[in-house]
């Protein structure tokens, strides 16, 4: 095998090094510029439904424009958490930005929470007061809109499979080809057999999908926020492994959360029989928290069995 100088050595690994931080960039950077353009695209289609809906009276239509939006507002959140995300951390941010995409969706799911009762609401009221609706232009603009989810789903389709949260955008644009398949045939009944009460019906089924996707991840995103256990972690389990490692007789105070959906975070007090080998006993602990429970920061504060609690 060759061998090269070292001034070629470095020369060979700063082009490395360059070529591969371009190539993340070029393809954060194509990331960024498809959840722009999906963003751009079902924006205009909620403005076109919601025209269509008034327009056509079709509650259905309106229920879907705003089911919708919650997607491009899905999409937005996620292009600005990536940009946020990819600060480092700092004085005031000493585990970084990743939280703000937390955050962030607290705020979308209780945004889902009030579309989803207002069109609930609306549908009833309907009950009372029925509307006749413009069955040609229901279907037309619906099917503009399959168009479009299924479009911007394609946009993200690559994406999502590195991502929970740009695949939870994809799923909901798939999830919104289905509704507006469910408005085609509202729209369908209604110019087949004049069944107007068949869009409040979609309406229904849409609130209530709506309702249901809320009511899943709202626990899980609140979960996150209060700083609960990971999910699939159990901390008796944890202790157990960490008390299997050489000289380590007892594992206390334990506390462990979650950074943001990807990173897993640990604090814990280890009572040792002595500090011999403490680097290796280190090391051991947090290779172990890493392999066996993906956590990957830990905060150790290791003690001595004669000096427990400071009584020695």
């Amino acid at each position: 095998m060759p061998i090269f100088p070292v001034e070629q050595q470095n020369l060979f690994l700063y082009r490395y090094t360059m070529n591969t931080h371009s190539h993340n960039h070029d393809t954060e950077s194509i990331g960024d510029r498809r959840l722009g353009f999906a963003i751009a695209i079902n924006m205009l289609l909620t403005l076109a439904q919601v025209v269509g809906g008034i327009l056509s009276g079709s509650l259905s239509l309106i229920a879907d424009a705003l089911h919708n939006f919650s997607d491009a507002a899905s999409l937005l959140i996620a292009w600005v958490a990536r940009k946020i995300g990819r600060q480092p951390a700092d004085h005031f941010r000493t585990f970084g930005y990743k939280r703000a995409e937390v955050i962030a969706t607290l705020i979308n799911l209780v945004t889902l929470v009030l579309i989803g009762l207002y069109l609930v609401y609306e549908a009833l009221w309907r009950m009372y007061e029925p509307q006749i609706i413009e069955g040609w232009m229901v279907v037309i603009v619906a099917a503009i809109a399959l168009v479009i989810d299924l479009a911007t789903a394609f946009l993200t389709f690559t994406m999502s499979k590195n991502s929970m949260n740009i695949r939870a955008a994809f799923l909901h644009n798939v999830s919104d080809a289905l509704a507006s398949v469910g408005v085609i045939v509202a729209g369908t009944l209604i110019l087949l057999y004049e069944w107007y009460w068949s869009d409040t019906l979609i309406t229904l089924l849409i609130a209530t999908y709506v309702l249901y996707q809320a009511g899943t991840m709202l626990p899980k995103t609140i979960h996150i926020l209060m700083q609960g256990t990971p999910e699939g972690i159990v901390i008796d389990d944890v202790v157990t492994a960490m008390q299997q490692v050489t000289n380590v007789i007892n594992v206390h105070h334990v506390h462990i959360w979650q950074l943001d959906e990807h990173q897993n975070a640990l604090e814990a007090h280890v009572l040792l029989s002595d500090y011999s080998h403490l680097d290796e006993v280190k090391d051991e602990l947090k290779a172990a928290l890493a392999q066996k429970f993906s956590i990957g920061h830990s905060t150790l504060e290791f003690e001595i069995k004669e000096c427990k609690y400071d009584q020695c």
